[in-house]
């Protein structure tokens, strides 16, 4: 055994991130030249670069890039949007919009985040943590 050499292990780390109240799923995107007409549904995250025309319901996060569209409400855990949507967003958790963002519809959350530049045209809604 060398200098630098260490006990070989059989253990591996496990490389998942972790996921509140237990919630598992993957990553699903839909690509910048997609267009998908019709509701989107995942346990995990789904990251939408392209079109969605339906609401998206996503168990862990969604996530809208800059340049992204949704025509429908999203529902989930958090929601960060950099993008432009057409419809209502319930975070159960979190809320974030860009500065690149336009929201047209209403937000619950219990915590939200605007970043200068983003707008948001509809009512907000704030739920205490404690109930």
């Amino acid at each position: 055994m060398g200098i630098f050499s260490a006990p070989a292990s059989t253990a591996t780390p496990s490389m998942e991130r972790r996921r509140p109240n237990g919630a598992t799923g993957g990553l699903s995107i839909v690509a910048k030249d997609l267009t998908i007409a019709g509701d989107l549904q995942a346990e995990g995250v789904i990251r939408i670069e392209g079109r969605v025309v339906g609401n998206v319901h996503a168990g862990d996060q969604v996530l809208l890039s800059e340049g992204g569209v949704i025509e429908g409400d999203v529902v989930t855990r958090e929601a960060v949007i950099g993008g432009r949507v057409h419809g209502s967003i319930t975070g159960a958790e979190r809320v974030e919009v860009q500065a690149s963002a336009v929201v047209h519809g209403d937000i619950t959350t219990r915590r939200l985040l605007i970043q200068e530049g983003g707008t948001v045209n509809g009512a907000v809604k704030m739920e205490r943590l404690d109930g």
